[in-house]
């Protein structure tokens, strides 16, 4: 059994209330009294309060109907579309999400500006530059985006742009709707064997590689994350940035605009092309220098440029960029199929709705990324990891500062195949929400641990067998406390509990140096005792009294008639008599109430 560590400093910007996507502010729990024979181990009851109790979506920009379909059978839906940005300020403190396409700026005032309620923005599409993600992710809003629905159409104008571009086809067009016939003036260029440089080898980026090498052309491309593997076997060549717009005879631009891609293409950048090189952009228009763009024009280093995009949409009428003869534009149609709109507009709507019921996000921009199928496996583990972090820090003796935790992850998977971030930020949030007003979720955990003081450290342990499960179990330890229950102390001094996943639910497995095994759920009663007859039945009989379910119960110990713990699953919280009963049985020398 071998173990790697590693240390995880989190970091994040200022303070600031943050508010749970799990909180909804539209639920309220309501205590529920139900006859005895019905008392089982019950789900949390939320009852409606309000006058009306779903969630507002403001949809700030035009949506497919199915979309608007989908999100109306689940929130009161507000579509004002061409909002200033004081209308949108003003607006957002009375929603709860926000959708958008590129065109509206979802800036830090708007942030601000919602007080704590927008739980999710939603963007229609890829690109994500038009929102500010350090703030949403301080102020505990989740990002999520379309990244799929348009990706076919948005490769199809790639290449639409691309073969238009090489024949001339929007110039002769105007040409002949002008009265003219110029055949020899729009002799174009042949694709098939020349060299296509695709910047940015996502999921636009390879669709726009497969298509282009079924017209026969050479394509290299530059990404300095796209895995080598996935674009040889498409038989295209990962390059440097530098041997990608040297050696290209056309430049296809898949590229995200972060202050790194801004205005790549830049004068120094247009003088190490080959002359007469050509230009498609369907990403972002900031990844250009447009003035540089229209000199490397003139200059005849640029023969034809092509673009879907612009710094300034729409742009400026006397733009000379859109006016150069060189130049084939369209109004940013790279989405702009009915297909790719109804399918953009169902897979945000699913993105919001899923995230305002507190679901996990497959396609989260802010928060730990992980694949939907992932997810599916690991919501068992997520679960738990929250509900030992809850148990942890309710062990530590009040007047304790909670500065420095280690989580601890066994498993017979390789390191590379268990990605930890969203078991950690659970972690985190079951640290945090009981000691504090604080609400956290899967984005601001990081954030709040940080602002917090708290050093979260992780340790894998490798076991050997089968990696069918992708855990087998997780250990939660507090170092430099005291304990409100001393039992709970390991043998190198940090409050300790672990737990693992059985028949997909979570059980708490060891507490401290004993064994136990009670499923968490509901909330758990710990004692420490003597170990000795009857004391199963004296528990139980004290909580059967005061009408407290029992749901599991538990006892782990040293020896015979030695010293033992017993974990006793309970469905309600017990009356301060019950527990005044309990604490008098002579043989229990400490025990405490712990609310999950």
């Amino acid at each position: 059994m071998a173990a790697s560590s590693s240390s995880t400093l989190l970091s994040s910007r200022s303070a600031i209330k943050l508010t749970s996507l799990s909180s909804l502010r539209w639920k309220l729990p309501v205590t529920v009294s139900l006859p005895r024979h019905q008392r089982r181990r019950a789900s949390p009851v939320f009852v409606v309060v309000s006058m009306d109790a779903k969630p507002t979506v403001l949809v700030a920009e035009k949506l497919g109907e199915a979309g608007l379909d989908l999100l109306k059978d689940f929130a009161n839906v507000d579509c004002s579309y061409n909002l200033t940005p004081e209308e949108l300020c003003t607006k957002i403190s009375l929603c709860d999400a926000l959708i958008v396409r590129s065109g509206t700026k979802v800036s830090r005032e708007v942030f601000e500006s919602s007080g704590g309620r927008l739980k999710v923005v939603g963007r229609a599409g890829v690109g994500i530059d038009n929102v500010d993600l350090g703030a949403a992710t301080e102020h505990g809003c989740l990002v999520v985006n379309a990244p799929t629905a348009n990706t076919v159409a948005a490769a199809e104008h790639g290449i639409a742009l691309l073969t238009a571009m090489a024949r001339n086809v929007a110039q002769a067009d105007a040409s002949i709707k002008a009265g003219k016939w110029q055949r020899n003036k729009y002799v174009g260029v042949s694709l098939v064997g020349k060299t296509l440089a695709v910047m940015g080898f996502g999921k636009v980026g390879t669709e726009v590689a497969r298509r282009a090498k079924g017209l026969g052309m050479h394509v290299i491309a530059h990404d300095p994350y796209a895995p080598a593997d996935r674009a040889h076997a498409i038989g295209v060549d990962l390059v440097s940035f530098d041997e990608a717009i040297s050696t290209a005879d056309f430049l296809s631009l898949h590229m995200p605009l972060t202050p790194a891609t801004s205005k790549i293409l830049n004068d120094e950048n247009f003088a190490k092309m080959k002359k007469g090189v050509r230009i498609v952009n369907v990403a972002r228009g900031g990844v250009i220098d447009e003035d540089a763009l229209v000199r490397a024009l003139d200059a005849g280093i640029v023969a034809q440029a092509a673009l879907d995009v612009f710094a300034v949409e729409p742009p400026p009428k006397d733009s000379k960029l859109i006016q150069h003869e060189n130049v084939t534009v369209t109004p940013h149609l790279g989405a702009s199929t009915m297909e790719a709109q109804e399918g953009v507009a169902i897979e945000i709507a699913e993105a919001v709705v899923g995230a305002l019921r507190g679901e996990l996000a497959a396609t989260a921009v802010n928060a730990p990324m992980v694949p939907a199928e992932v997810l599916t496996e690991l919501k068992p583990y997520v679960t738990l990891a929250e509900k030992l972090g809850r148990l942890a820090v309710q062990l530590v003796a009040g007047g304790s500062g909670v500065k420095s935790v280690k989580v601890t992850y066994a498993s017979a998977r390789a390191p590379d195949d268990l990605d930890t971030r969203l078991l950690r930020a659970m972690v985190t949030k079951g640290l945090i929400e009981p000691i504090s007003s604080v609400f956290v979720n899967l984005v601001n955990a990081d954030f709040t641990a940080k602002q917090r003081g708290v050093r979260i450290s992780e340790e894998r342990v490798i076991l050997d067998g089968s990696p069918e499960r992708p855990l087998e179990s997780i250990k939660v330890q507090i170092a430099n406390v005291e304990s409100r229950f001393a039992s709970a102390i390991s043998e190198s001094g940090e409050v300790t509990v672990e737990g693992k996943v059985k028949d997909g639910i979570p059980h708490l497995t060891k507490v401290g140096a004993f064994e136990v095994d009670v499923s968490l759920e509901g909330n758990i009663i710990l004692c420490r005792q003597v170990d000795q007859p009857g004391m199963i039945g004296i528990v139980g009989s004290i909580l059967g009294e005061e009408n407290v379910n029992v749901s599991f119960m538990s006892v782990g110990r040293i020896a015979p008639r030695k010293q033992a713990v017993m974990a006793i699953g309970v469905d309600e919280q017990p009356s301060k008599a019950a527990l005044k009963r309990i604490g008098e049985i002579p043989a229990i020398e400490e025990f405490v109430f712990l609310d999950l």
